[in-house]
């Protein structure tokens, strides 16, 4: 019964008292269809600690999750597409093996251990941001810094990747030769068709991010839907961990959505029937 209490629950007459009022005396055809009817309504039960609805519970939690991706996934465009674009366009020079060296690094290492080196670094050597987590913008700057190192050098890597392949594709080739200036060819041919494999990865990760970043929240201690969920997994709190588990297949579902619906602005031969 430890997913209705952990060791509180052990009186018999608790346990079926606790049984009966969340339902697990039915069959578990009824239980599922109970969960899909309350789900379709909004309705995501009672979290077992607080005695109140998960959507109360996760509200706030989910605000501070989407603050966080979107610092986040803001840092992982302006740094990846920048760099990816320097490294394309000036290739094999200094600055191309730089951030080819630069990103290689930042693959290689786990977020957690990038976490916690500027933890180190910012909060307890500098002392430049707090270490509790208190929602300011200052408090921001890490975790979203963290989050983003790596799918910033996933997405230089990517749009140089492709940038490259464009670029010696044969209707560039006929821009230049026909005489279109270079800013136009750019921006209109190379850096247009270039960004649809970088989008559907972002979408990707902004879906990751909003699902909750469980690493980084724990070690800041953002009271975000991730460090909810590590929390949840600890006290075997059923409805918190399918509230967030819904919540990030539905973001999935939605962001997938948003990025097919983008191919056809950034190509125009993609187009829906």
């Amino acid at each position: 019964m430890g997913s209705l209490g952990g060791d509180k629950a052990r009186d018999p007459a608790v346990v079926e008292a606790l049984r009966e009022r969340y339902g697990l005396n039915d069959p578990l055809p009824v239980q599922y269809g109970h969960f899909v009817s309350n789900l379709v309504q909004g309705d995501l039960g009672e979290d077992y600690t607080q005695r109140r609805p998960v959507t109360e519970v996760l509200g706030p939690k989910l605000v501070n999750t989407a603050e966080l991706a979107l610092a986040a996934i803001v840092l992982d465009i302006l740094i990846g597409l920048v760099a990816g674009l320097i490294a394309a366009l000036f290739r094999y020079s200094f600055w191309d093996v730089l951030i080819t060296l630069l990103t290689t690094m930042a693959v290689g290492f786990p977020s957690f251990v990038i976490g916690m080196v500027l933890q180190k670094v910012f909060v307890v050597q500098l002392d430049w941001v707090p270490l509790i987590s208190d929602g300011t913008m200052k408090s921001l700057i890490l975790p979203a810094f963290t989050l983003a190192i790596l799918d910033a050098a996933l997405v230089a890597r990517l749009m140089r990747g492709t940038m490259l392949e464009v670029l010696r594709a044969d209707y560039v080739k006929t821009a230049v030769a026909k005489g279109l200036p270079r800013r136009t060819v750019l921006v209109k041919h190379v850096m247009r068709n270039s960004i649809i494999p970088v989008v559907t990865y972002l979408g990707i990760s902004f879906g990751s991010l909003l699902g909750g970043a469980l690493i980084t929240e724990a070690i800041f201690n953002w009271d975000g839907i991730g460090l909810a969920l590590v929390q949840a997994v600890q006290q075997q709190n059923n409805p918190i961990i399918i509230g967030v588990v819904s919540f990030g297949v539905a973001v999935f579902v939605l962001l997938n959505l948003l990025v097919d619906l983008l191919y056809a602005v950034l190509d125009p031969r993609i187009r829906l029937a």
